[in-house]
């Protein structure tokens, strides 16, 4: 597993200058469709388009940098995500990105809605979304979180804590209000992602043990309290995993809980979620599983699991973010410095300076995350350079793309397209070095539709109280 330098990469090892999987491009204008919404593609005289729209116009209309989401991309792998998993419910995981607009998509294509915030819980609210069909996250709700989502009726309020169980309880004496709940559970499985976003092995925040007994007796708790309806087990073991086998054993682990809760309680509960954390492409070296793959291998494990303990297999659930929302959005950016800088051993990478970085993109910075670039504005028969795209930011370690190869001939006022920017990008996105936050325009067949839109000095300015 690769970390970053605590002081930012421009202090860690580059005797290496680039990663061994990346290849040099033998046409750096053809883009790869893996890493792309379906409907991206570059025109003859070079400019990138999603959906109709052409990056040039956009960032003329918009301005730059601005994160372009295609409608009809969210909307088909929602839809991919529901048919495959046809029996299941889906639960798009609205941390990935949420807006009311975006709610309205969810819905229409059939999907229930994860949120873990008052913020996330108002937009699903506000923009009219069931909340019978709302599964409510978190590690540490407030109270006043808690009331919110026990009195608008959401459907599922997933606990983590027993001190979260006692604020439930409380609630509900003196609202008369009844509480529908999953128990969220830590099965033990090390995900092969970075240790920031696995969170299923023992070390960390989330939900209750299963091999310390902590997990029954919260479940325990919950069946016999009058004020919860315990509806069965959650758990969730990373994000950006490629595989099911992880998946495989935390279904053997959760179906053993289930089955023990059984013989003690006499009761079969009727659910168990498997979480999210499929994984997308960000680069050429990401291989996801499709989710026709994954619905075959986990319908297969569950069903494996539950002859095994002679079961009834539990109504199941996915919560799919990232999978949905992320290949749907590019990031623009435009060129604003090209600086050779010469390493070790004679050779050299060129660092390209565009006007976004850590504040709209933080996941390069927080665990190395992966990306790619490519030229936006038009073609280029240069020959290619290893690059590093950085950002505008005062801090070493604010990089858009660690290593990507360009062409030789990038210069301040191109632009820049990094795909796969639609999840954990503007949601992520912070006001570091008092930065206003791009738009987010969504484009449905050459029509652009302002989402979020760009934040201004002025909005800074009406957050600082003082004189």
């Amino acid at each position: 597993m690769t970390h970053m330098h605590v002081a930012g990469a421009i202090h860690a090892d580059v005797s290496t200058p680039g990663p061994q999987w990346l290849e040099r491009p033998s046409d750096p204008n053809k883009l790869n469709s893996a890493l792309w919404s379906k409907t991206t593609e570059r025109a003859e005289d070079g400019v990138i388009s999603t959906a109709g729209l052409r990056v040039t116009d956009a960032i003329e209309q918009f301005g730059s940098p601005v994160y372009l989401m295609d409608e009809q991309d969210f909307r088909h792998r929602a839809r991919e995500f529901r048919d495959a998993f046809e029996g299941w419910t889906v639960y798009y995981a609205g941390k990935a990105f949420l807006t009311r607009t975006v709610a309205h998509w969810v819905d229409e294509e059939g999907l229930s809605l994860d949120v873990c915030s008052a913020g996330e819980l108002a937009t699903a609210l506000q923009a009219g979304f069931d909340p019978a069909r709302i599964g409510m996250h978190g590690n540490n709700k407030s109270v006043d979180e808690l009331a919110t989502a026990l009195d608008a009726g959401v459907g599922r309020i997933i606990i983590d804590s027993l001190d979260e169980l006692d604020r439930i309880i409380e609630l509900c004496e003196a609202n008369d209000w009844h509480a529908r709940v999953m128990v969220r559970v830590t099965p033990g499985v090390e995900a092969h992602t970075h240790e920031y976003i696995a969170t299923a092995h023992e070390d960390q925040k989330f939900g209750f043990s299963i091999t310390n007994n902590q997990a029954m007796v919260a479940m325990v708790r919950c069946h016999y309290d009058p004020h919860t309806t315990l509806l069965g087990i959650h758990s969730h073991i990373g994000s950006q995993i490629f595989d099911t086998g992880g998946f495989e054993v935390a279904a053997r682990r959760t179906m053993k809980l289930l089955s023990q809760f059984t013989d003690a309680t006499g009761t079969q509960l009727p659910e168990l979620d498997l979480g999210g954390g499929f994984g997308i492409a960000y680069t050429s070296q990401d291989s996801p599983s499709t989710p026709e793959q994954l619905a075959g291998d986990l319908r297969e494990i569950v069903a494996h699991e539950a002859r095994g303990h002679g079961m009834i297999e539990p109504r199941l659930s996915i919560e799919p973010g990232r999978a949905i929302v992320g290949p749907a959005a590019m990031a623009v950016y435009t060129v604003g410095t090209v600086k050779p800088v010469d390493l070790e051993g004679g050779a050299q990478r060129i660092y390209v300076s565009v006007d976004g970085g850590m504040s709209d993109n933080i996941r390069p910075a927080l665990y190395a995350a992966e990306y790619s670039a490519v030229l936006a504005n038009r073609c280029s028969q240069a020959e290619t350079v290893l690059c590093r795209v950085v950002g505008k930011h005062c801090e070493g370690g604010d990089i858009l793309v660690h290593d990507v190869f360009l062409p030789a001939d990038v210069h301040p006022g191109d632009l820049l397209a990094v795909p796969a920017s639609g999840a954990y990008s503007r949601s992520m996105a912070s006001n570091y070095n008092h930065t206003p936050r791009p738009p987010v325009v969504a484009v449905n067949d050459g029509v652009a539709k302002v989402l979020l839109r760009r934040e201004t000095l002025d909005d800074l300015m009406a957050l600082d109280v003082g004189e």
